[in-house]
């Protein structure tokens, strides 16, 4: 593949006349100097073009230095550069580039106009409460979106360039007097060593700048919502913007941090605990309720309930599979309707998911493939595996329903206890920016794992809680408070005497 490597003006010019560069060239004379444009239409605000460099172009004189230029004309970015190859990329990235033809030297001007959508609610982290406006393609409309929540004069943003074909924008953001200057280092330093022809997306950039490669678990946290990401960065959290992608990057990320929502914050504690504690218990319903089943059946008929046993034996009595392969033929199934549902237009994929699974659970009871109580607990697990805010990690829970059911069915409860307990092992090796995945259940910090279902504006509460988990009687505080009182007043006394 040929690659261009411009070392003078001369071949500057050569390689923007190429037909397939889409780099125009457009001239601009005035008395005693010749002024040359490139750029590239498509990508530039042609009003900066005709108001903010043509007109002040033909109101100067010539023999102006580049450094004149750049104070003369009345853009907010301009800059001087002796690198061809630089002024190429940036020429494909919407600048613009103003040069004499008589001394060859100039500077680039931003005029950056990349066609973006309006601003819109989120649709894939979608509720009822909070602000209804989601990020765009445009990585500076996002950052306008963060500084609106975020007016603070410690906000910081870096600006990196990955990606040797690409040449994606990277905007990393963070507070700069919140303690995450380990995992800013870390993040800086993966970028700089990305080594790929490009990024189009940030969920590929977090796939690359993870700290465990091949993890099935998200490390990081992908939102849509400028409150949410404005919400991590005061948590002392990195933020990571990507050009041309409408999701941020959030990190260091934990487990649990996947199964909250932002309107969490916007209810009350009482009801964002008990839907938190819904979605944790969902996820072992989930990964755990078609296991358990076929771990029973194969192996444990004591652990059925006697009149369970009758409607069981009766629905099962035409099945002529053994409950492994049924689970795992009904599962796949369900996997099935909900990728077409998914892939189908919105409409037509709603009637599809609901019809189907209609049609093809009652046909398949039917005709023997499997037994009424299978349906409901595959139904139930997959309707649970719907209720985590982060499709990552739904889709993480859904992929390891498929071998705990095979390791029930081939060694039954003994099975899925090899199983929790090798995920676990997984779970407590993972970090995410080199804080623990499980945070704050390992290492324990009990006054963080109460303020999951405990957070303001309840401080006393939320204080009072702690202490007596902490062991800490409100009467020692009391007490140790009495003495300082008193010590003060006996000070304060002997310095008047």
């Amino acid at each position: 593949m040929q690659s261009y490597v411009i070392r003078n003006y001369e071949e500057f010019v050569a390689y923007c006349s190429l037909s397939t560069s889409q780099i125009q060239r457009k001239t601009a004379g005035i008395p005693g100097e010749t002024y040359e444009l490139f750029f590239v239409e498509q990508l530039i605000d042609k009003n900066t073009l005709h108001r903010d460099v043509l007109h002040p172009l033909l109101e100067i004189g010539g023999g102006m230095s580049s450094q004149q230029l750049m104070t003369y004309l009345p853009v907010g970015n301009a800059l001087e550069s002796k690198d061809w190859n630089e002024i190429v990329t940036l020429l494909l990235s919407g600048w613009i580039y103003v040069g004499s033809s008589a001394s060859s030297t100039g500077i680039v001007v931003n005029a950056e106009h990349i066609p973006s959508r309006s601003l819109s609610a989120s649709e894939n982290e979608s509720q009822i409460f909070g602000p209804q406006v989601g990020f765009a393609e445009s990585i500076d409309q996002n950052i306008a979106l963060i500084r609106s929540y975020l007016n603070d004069p410690h906000f910081r943003t870096e600006s990196f360039t990955i990606g040797s074909k690409t040449k994606s924008r990277i905007m990393m953001c963070y507070v700069e007097n919140t303690n995450n200057e380990n995992a800013r280092k870390l993040v800086q330093q993966r970028l700089a060593d990305f080594r790929l022809d490009g990024v189009l997306d940030s969920a590929i950039l977090s796939q690359f700048i993870e700290d465990t490669k091949g993890s099935i678990f998200p490390l990081y946290f992908l939102t849509e919502r400028p409150d949410r990401a404005a919400a991590s960065l005061l948590e002392g959290k990195i933020v990571i913007l990507v050009g041309g992608s409408s999701r941020v990057i959030v990190g260091p990320t934990t487990f649990l941090d996947c199964f909250k929502s932002e309107e969490d914050r916007y209810l009350r504690w009482q009801i964002s605990a008990f839907v938190f504690a819904l979605r944790m218990i969902a996820v072992f319903f989930s990964l755990l309720l078609t296991p358990f089943y076929v771990a029973a059946l194969t192996y444990h008929y004591e652990m059925i309930p006697s009149a369970l046993l009758d409607s069981l034996a009766s629905s099962r009595a035409k099945v002529p599979f053994p409950p492994l392969f049924e689970a795992l033929l009904l599962e796949i199934i369900i996997e099935l309707l909900r990728e077409a549902g998914a892939r189908l237009p919105t409409k037509v994929g709603q009637t599809m998911g609901i019809v189907g699974g209609i049609v093809v659970g009652q046909a398949a009871v039917q005709a023997g493939f499997t037994s009424n109580l299978l349906i409901m607990i595959v139904a139930l697990g997959a309707l649970a595996s719907y209720t985590s805010p982060g499709f990552m990690m739904g889709s993480a829970i859904r992929i390891l329903r498929f071998p705990m059911i095979f390791i029930a069915g081939c060694w039954g409860g003994i099975g899925i206890v090899i199983g929790l307990s090798f995920l676990m092992i997984h779970l407590l090796r993972l970090t995410s920016l080199g804080a623990s995945y499980l945070k704050p259940i390992y290492p324990l910090n009990i006054p963080q794992v109460v303020a999951l279902f405990i957070r303001p504006p309840l401080p006393d509460f939320m204080n009072k809680i702690v202490s007596i988990l902490s062991g800490t009687s409100a009467k020692k505080a009391s007490a140790a408070s009495d003495s300082t009182q008193k010590a003060d007043i006996f000070e304060q006394f002997q310095e008047e005497k």
